[in-house]
């Protein structure tokens, strides 16, 4: 048992450590650059990525507006106006 709660922290804490800083989307209207480095030292992993161990999520215009621009919304916190993610 310990052994395999050992080896599921070396995959969290590896998973974590391999993160990208930041993550360009290309965009039709500007690029979208996502610092994953702030993100994730003021939220938990599964807020993005969901329960489990987190890893790349393909993210499309409709799950992001959903996702990113909402929780700006909802935080008063962020971007939340086109022009302030998207950048030519």
């Amino acid at each position: 048992m310990k052994k395999l709660l050992v080896a599921a922290m070396l995959v969290a804490f590896a998973t974590v450590a391999y993160a990208s800083d930041t993550v360009v989307m290309e965009a039709k209207n500007g690029n979208v650059t996502f610092n994953h480095k702030n993100h994730s030292a003021s939220m938990e992993c599964k807020v993005c990525h969901g329960e489990g161990t987190p890893s790349k999520i393909d993210i499309d215009k409709k799950a992001a507006h959903a996702l990113c621009k909402d929780c700006h919304k909802t935080k008063k916190q962020g971007p939340t106006k086109c022009k302030e993610c998207h950048v030519k």
